[in-house]
């Protein structure tokens, strides 16, 4: 189980699992596919820099994911709050 983690193929079924959430969310819900999409990229944003720095990628890349789950954020607020 701590390879399973380490390396990061975790992140990967969670990813996965998150990617089902939203298509049932989509088929048993009201939400809009563009509010849904705001509201679920910081979250695999921050997923993907988890698996980048497990998978030993460049903080560059680390970084620059963490930017763009804070970007995807403040645009899921703008949308939300109007």
């Amino acid at each position: 189980m701590a390879e399973f983690v380490a390396s990061g193929y975790i992140v990967d079924v969670v990813l996965a699992v998150t990617l089902l959430e939203a298509l049932a969310l989509l088929w048993l819900s009201r939400i809009a596919p563009p509010a849904l999409a705001w509201m679920l990229a910081p979250g695999l944003c921050l997923m993907r820099a988890l698996r980048a720095a497990l998978a030993g990628a460049g903080w560059q890349w680390i970084a620059a994911l963490l930017a763009l789950a804070g970007l995807t954020h403040l645009a899921d607020l703008r949308q939300r709050l109007g």
